[in-house]
């Protein structure tokens, strides 16, 4: 499917081209072992979000020891993220969490307006993937490769999640994501380390993918 047929689909052109086109890829696509480097929301652990609201009991029971929760109540989403991983602002992106050590260690939250009311209606989950790596996720210079791609359901709402692999001239990502529709958004949520710790940190990111969850508004 061409890149603007998929976004006239969502109904994001006005969005897509106002957007940055590489600020954080770059940010997040420079391995730089060992240099600490925030874009500032500050040098502290992100503070426990109590969870009050009924919607978000189930999530909050279902916390994981080292992860944190994260809920956004105005954009109706949630997920966990590794204990130790601090928040960054990166701009197009509403939420952002990285390893300050090892910088492709990230997950990232985005949000674009859209008409449609289920992921379905785009395509399959290899489909969609694949347009969203090559075309949004990946920098053109950047070789990537869609490892599988699946559908589920949960409270009644179709997710695709999907493992890639993006390469550069001189590092690997490995990387998960998961895309769904909900409350006239289309929620990405996305997160990798380099191809050299993924043994180490696939579990913990396949934690993070999983945990991801929309509800209504």
């Amino acid at each position: 499917m061409h890149l603007l047929r998929w976004i006239s689909c969502l109904g994001l052109e006005q969005q897509i081209s106002a957007a940055p086109t590489s600020s954080h890829q770059d940010y997040f696509l420079t391995d730089r072992p060992g240099r600490r480097q925030l874009i500032a929301v500050g040098t502290t652990l992100v503070p426990w979000v109590l969870l009050s609201h009924e919607k978000y009991a189930s999530f909050a029971a279902e916390n994981k020891k080292g992860f944190l929760p994260v809920t956004d109540k105005k954009d109706g989403y949630s997920f966990l993220y590794p204990f130790g991983w601090q928040e960054v602002v990166i701009e197009g992106q509403d939420k952002v969490f990285k390893d300050v050590i090892e910088p492709l260690e990230n997950v990232s939250v985005t949000m674009l307006p859209t008409t449609k009311q289920d992921i379905r209606d785009l395509g399959s989950p290899q489909e969609v993937a694949e347009t969203l790596i090559k075309k949004v996720l990946a920098p053109p210079s950047q070789k990537t490769k869609l490892v599988q791609a699946t559908e589920h359901d949960a409270d009644g709402k179709a997710y695709y999640t999907f493992e890639f692999i993006a390469q550069a001239p001189t590092y690997t990502r490995h990387a998960l994501g998961t895309i769904c529709i909900g409350n006239g958004k289309f929620y990405t949520l996305t997160t990798g380390a380099n191809e050299r710790r993924w043994g180490k940190m696939k579990d913990k990111l396949q934690t993070v993918v999983d945990s991801f969850q929309i509800v209504n508004l």
